[in-house]
């Protein structure tokens, strides 16, 4: 009895959710680890917007004044002003599929082999969704692509004055929406070093930490806060070798493993992690990141959602199968985050 095209989407839509008899080495991926869609993706970080053309946040950037010291039947001064800001993010849309022919479905039948079929274009889509993700997040952002998503370079701005000068990303006016001159505490810490030591990088590494570390006195919901695991450091490669390096020379008990420090070093507690995607960038940033003030936004029903297999629109022999995936990324508070080059 011949397949009919019900029957072969059907049969490709069921072989998606059981992918595992399929074996092949997959050598195809360009970066030795992604950190976007297995870290900044997960479920427990990404925060799901139900509805609207775009993201919308409020942020206070100022008090309005000051208290004051007052004398025995002093009269009331007041002090009433525009103390919120207002941020908008617009959606970018990242798509892709994977297709097979009618022919080649037919002659891979059997349930030892339509997972050689089908396994293999899965496994490259997400790889290329990885990669684009990979590169939205660290690539740094043009101002007339309006299709990009605004990732780290766009929110975190290199500046080579010591302290929050981290202003407009290059060919933007606002950040977010955000005028600057209104809003000048909206800046990220920034800082530039010469050398990998103790006495250049780590000890400016030091006060960038402490100068981003903001703890409110008023205790309420959303306005006091711990680092814990959400601080990292993100480096290339040769900038994190230079940084074991100084580790390993501090320790005294480095037994026989003569790398002892790879895959462990840490500043103050909180990790430092290797970003393939930064090796291209030749002045050797260190960005420290407070990774819960940089949140992925996703549409609500578009998180990687897979469509059905269909026949394609424009040729009856092919079968398709769309993923589709509705983000964009917002800092609500730049200045809880530090980036310094060379």
């Amino acid at each position: 009895m011949p397949l009919r095209d019900t029957d072969i989407a059907d049969m490709l839509t069921t072989t998606l959710y059981d992918l595992g008899r399929g074996r092949f080495y997959q050598i195809a991926q360009e970066l030795q680890e992604y950190l976007v869609l297995p870290r900044l993706l997960r479920k427990e970080r990404i925060r799901i917007q139900t509805s609207g053309v775009g993201i919308k946040e409020t942020l206070m950037t100022n008090t309005g004044g000051s208290a004051r010291w007052v004398g025995l039947g002093e009269e009331d001064s007041y002090n009433f002003g525009d103390l919120l800001d207002s941020m908008t993010v617009n959606w970018c849309r990242l798509t892709d599929n994977m297709v097979w022919e009618r022919r080649m479905l037919l002659e891979n039948r059997g349930e030892a082999r339509i997972n050689d079929v089908i396994l293999p274009q899965r496994v490259a889509m997400m790889l290329r969704i990885a990669d684009a993700l990979e590169e939205g997040f660290f690539a740094a952002p043009d101002a007339s692509d309006v299709k990009k998503p605004w990732g780290l370079k766009y929110w975190i701005v290199k500046n080579a004055t010591t302290g929050f000068n981290g202003g407009l990303p290059t060919g933007f006016t606002t950040v977010g929406g955000v005028s600057l001159t209104d809003s000048p505490t909206f800046k990220n810490y920034t800082f530039q070093y010469t050398d990998v030591t103790k006495a250049d990088l780590i000890k400016k590494l030091r006060t960038a930490h402490r100068k981003t570390k903001w703890r409110s006195p008023i205790r309420k919901p959303g306005m006091e806060s711990e680092f814990g695991e959400r601080r990292q450091l993100f480096c290339n490669e040769v900038t994190l070798s230079a940084i074991e390096d100084v580790g390993e020379n501090q320790n005294e008990n480095l037994g026989r493993d003569i790398a002892s420090m790879d895959d462990q070093i840490v500043f103050k507690k909180h990790p430092i992690i290797y970003v393939p995607y930064l090796d291209t960038d030749t002045s050797y940033p260190i960005y420290m990141l407070d990774t819960d003030t940089i949140v992925p936004f996703i549409l609500q029903g578009d998180y990687l959602r897979e469509s059905d297999a269909k026949v394609a629109p424009r040729q009856h022999n092919w079968f398709e199968v769309n993923i589709d995936l509705s983000i964009n990324f917002i800092c609500v508070n730049r200045r809880a985050n530090a980036v310094c080059y060379i």
